[in-house]
């Protein structure tokens, strides 16, 4: 189980940096799909993960000065996210506590991330011929980015394509500029999720091997995905993120079958 959840954590902040979802979109729905623990589990395993790539991304770039982030747009956007997060931490709980088997909320996890990367995926495609915003105003910003962590947090995810959808409608960015700001966002949002957990309900017990294991995957891969980021055109990297949307897709499908069709 530990070389697996390695791999996955690897495979996903791979893809995850190149395209400004932060991995935790796949990596959810990939462990739901093998089973290895329980949901409540998993969601913390794939925060730290996604924590410790955008943490190490972010820092890097700042560092580097190579940051493409608007601090202006993206700090209230994430600080809202970290509000909203709370509130979706607190729906998820309200939604697990409806079933006595607190897995099957996982099945009501990928229903709705099912149909929201659909709908995300929709918008991504036909994005050039829809009118996009240029959203500055720093309370707009706070509002858009409660909505934001509100859906990501409740559904396990921290933000993924939800968060590029945003950046592209309300604030007209490329796809390589929304995904170093989307990782900033994650970044935040996801640090607040986990401390909030640690001080209300506890941490879940999850093996610190595998913990460690997936955050240090999780940096290499966000590193490698850096380079290959470097190497893609902006189309290739926004075909990559709707290529990345069809597989959790996929992933969601098969989830809604196990947990509902059994």
């Amino acid at each position: 189980m530990y070389i697996i959840c390695c791999i996955v954590a690897f495979l996903a902040c791979i893809i995850g940096k190149i395209c400004g979802m932060g991995g935790g979109v796949i990596i959810k729905p990939v462990l739901d799909a093998m089973g290895l623990m329980e949901v409540s589990a998993i969601n913390f395993l794939s925060g730290c993960t996604v924590i410790g790539m955008t943490c190490w991304s972010v820092g890097k770039s700042v560092l580097k000065r190579e940051s493409q982030i608007d601090l202006r747009v993206s700090t209230p956007l994430a600080i809202g996210a970290a509000i909203g997060g709370l509130i979706g931490k607190q729906l998820f709980s309200m939604v697990a506590r409806c079933f006595d088997d607190v897995n099957t909320a996982g099945g009501v996890q990928a229903l709705l991330l099912l149909a929201a990367t659909l709908a995300t995926l929709l918008y991504t495609v036909n994005r050039k011929r829809l009118p996009m915003l240029r959203v500055r105003q720093q309370g707009a910003c706070l509002l858009i980015g409660l909505a934001l962590g509100t859906l990501g947090t409740f559904l396990g995810i921290g933000g993924g394509p939800f968060n590029m959808a945003v950046l592209y409608f309300f604030f007209s960015m490329s796809t390589k500029v929304a995904a170093q700001n989307s990782l900033y966002v994650i970044l935040i949002s996801q640090s607040a999720g986990i401390a909030a957990t640690a001080l209300g309900d506890g941490l879940p017990a999850v093996s610190p091997l595998i913990l460690a294991g997936m955050v240090l995957c999780g940096i290499i891969g966000g590193e490698v995905g850096g380079r290959i980021n470097r190497q893609l055109a902006e189309q290739q990297a926004t075909r990559l993120l709707e290529g990345a949307m069809l597989l959790v897709m996929a992933i969601c499908c098969y989830n809604m079958y196990a947990f509902f069709g059994t």
